[in-house]
């Protein structure tokens, strides 16, 4: 873990089929007009054992035609900085322009591993084509078709060599407890509370924090690293080039943590853009807690924190077992509880639990709710394990896994929740033939 690819490259080259291809499900929008990526723009590859996050940078720029090269440039440089390998696209149908060869004088300076990534080549003459790219002065040129995926294999395989082999291990391995959310919503400012001094600067203006910030917590008989992250922001709200900057420092901050505090604006409301970060979160499978700072400045009813704790459930079902806390960094209300409630995820997400226990708890729900029967079949569980992985992943042995769907899969879930304490804590299930 660790290792960031990032796709740079023209408008409209394939960026994003090639992104889709190695994260193996379509997210990023595909259109033939130029710049229509803007969301989804991170995923997880795995090749030849290696794992390594991919980041599409199409997603960052804006479409308009005055700022569309500059602007491109801009991410291009960010991601030379952030990223451990860079693939830069280009379009076997259009061959060099100018602002390929634009973009290569700057990937020429690098010392980190650029692969020169020509598209649309599908069949023997465009192989002949993609020659004119040796121009380039950046070395081989991988041919490929991000549309079919021929060729996508060999960039892989070498894209694995070259990578660093940066297994990432926390300093004394202490718990990594990351503060995320979108800009302004008090992250910093929860930082220097909980450590006692102005450790970050404070400002009013979105997105003062570049970096992501490590600090020693060590009080209270609580011992972890507490990391403030740059601010995640909305593509529409930020026009400078430090965005994309931002964005990759807090997927690599959100990577290498266990707990995850996503602080949200009380006065702001459950944002799509949380739901993006705590997509990413989940994604990553790690521990999540969701603060809603600023409730001081909420008008209160009876039921303020109820109607506020349902509609944010609602917008995150049917994965809503998070634990919450209203709290007022300005005031210093609840803060104590952050700690606690991260360090009480942070167990669940470690915790182990005893094989014989776990099938006498499961079995008992299997039995008293059989799994469906398919095409007149009957789908038996006969055992259950708990797999010794970093975040809670149970097997379940069955003659016919296959069949099981996802309904039953979630009323398995929601057993083990009841039953076991995985709040704030991703879960996976994996079924497994008996056999």
């Amino acid at each position: 873990m660790g290792n960031i690819v990032a796709i740079v490259g023209r408008p409209n080259v394939g960026k994003s089929t090639l992104f889709n291809r190695l994260i193996e499900r379509r997210e990023a929008i595909v259109d033939d007009e130029s710049g229509v990526t803007r969301d989804r723009i991170y995923g997880h590859c795995v090749w030849n054992g290696k794992n390594f996050s991919v980041v599409d940078t199409g997603g960052f720029v804006e479409n308009s035609d005055d700022v569309f090269e500059k602007e491109i440039a801009k991410q291009v440089i960010i991601a030379l900085s952030e990223a451990d390998a860079v693939f830069f696209m280009v379009d076997v149908e259009s061959g060099v322009t100018d602002f390929d060869a634009s973009v290569a004088s700057m990937l020429r300076k690098t010392k980190k591993p650029v692969f020169v990534v020509a598209n649309k080549v599908d069949n023997n003459a465009r192989i002949a084509d993609s020659y004119e790219f040796y121009n380039l002065g950046l070395g081989e040129i991988y041919c490929i078709s991000a549309m079919n995926g021929s060729g996508t294999g060999d960039l892989l395989d070498d894209l694995t060599k070259a990578l660093p082999d940066n297994e990432y291990e926390s300093e004394d391995s202490l718990p990594r407890v990351t503060i995320v959310g979108r800009p302004n919503v008090g992250k910093s400012s929860l930082t220097n509370v909980l450590i006692g001094e102005d450790r970050n600067i404070v400002t009013e203006i979105a997105g003062t924090t570049r970096d992501s910030i490590n600090t020693r917590y060590n009080k209270f008989g609580f011992d972890f690293t507490l990391v403030d992250t740059a601010g995640v922001r909305r593509k529409t709200k930020v026009s400078e080039d430090l965005e994309f900057y931002s964005v990759m420092r807090a997927i690599r901050a959100i990577e290498h943590s266990d707990v995850c505090l996503l602080m949200i604006d009380a006065t702001l409301g459950f944002e799509s853009q949380d739901q993006n970060i705590l997509n990413l979160i989940r994604k990553n499978k790690k521990g999540v807690v969701i603060l809603v700072n600023k409730w001081d400045l909420i008008e209160k009813s009876t039921n303020s924190v109820k109607e506020f704790t349902r509609t944010i459930m609602e917008k995150i079902a049917p994965f809503n077992d998070i634990p919450m806390l209203f709290i007022s960094v300005l005031n210093k209300q609840r803060i104590h509880n952050v700690i606690e409630m991260a360090m009480k995820v942070y167990e669940s997400r470690n915790q182990r639990i005893a094989t014989g226990l776990l099938n006498e708890v499961m079995l008992e729900a299997i039995e008293a709710y059989a799994p469906p029967s398919i095409k007149g079949k009957t789908v038996r569980i006969k055992y259950v394990t708990q797999l010794p992985t970093p975040t809670p992943v149970f097997a379940f042995f069955a003659n016919l896994p296959q069949y099981i769907r996802d309904p039953y899969k979630r009323y398995l879930e929601n057993k083990l929740r009841d039953k076991f304490d995985f709040k704030g804590v991703p879960v996976t299930l994996v079924f497994r033939d008996k056999g």
